[in-house]
């Protein structure tokens, strides 16, 4: 058995999640990652997208709890992922990374990031 990645980088959202008030007021872009690994030689061999993991399916589960859930905190919006994603596809592992691009933390930061891996 093969193992395969398929992975999508830097997907952007905005939404209305955070700790404090203001920040699901205003809301925020949120930027994911997700890494999806599974045997997907026989997508490629037969060149079939139902063999395969549709990434403008994970893309469109993704932006749908990002965009229409509401988190106080990453950890808790990757997890949703995370599962969400985990029940959807056979797979080996997942990797999901959700940021906050410039959080409130009263400095300059770049990001807040949280990484959840699981493996199946």
């Amino acid at each position: 058995m093969n193992s395969t990645k398929l992975t999508l980088k830097k997907m952007i959202f905005f939404g209305y999640h955070g700790v404090y008030a203001e920040e699901r007021k205003l809301g925020q872009q949120i930027e994911v990652d997700v890494e999806l690994v599974s045997d997907l030689t026989e997508a490629g061999l037969k060149d079939d997208l139902e063999l395969t993991v549709n990434y403008v399916d994970v893309y469109e589960a993704v932006r749908k709890i990002v965009e229409t859930e509401q988190f106080s905190l990453i950890e808790g919006m990757a997890l949703a992922i995370l599962n969400r994603l985990g029940k959807k596809y056979t797979l080996k592992s997942i990797t999901v990374r959700v940021r906050k691009p410039q959080p409130p933390v009263g400095g300059v930061v770049e990001a807040a990031e949280f990484e959840i891996s699981k493996e199946f």
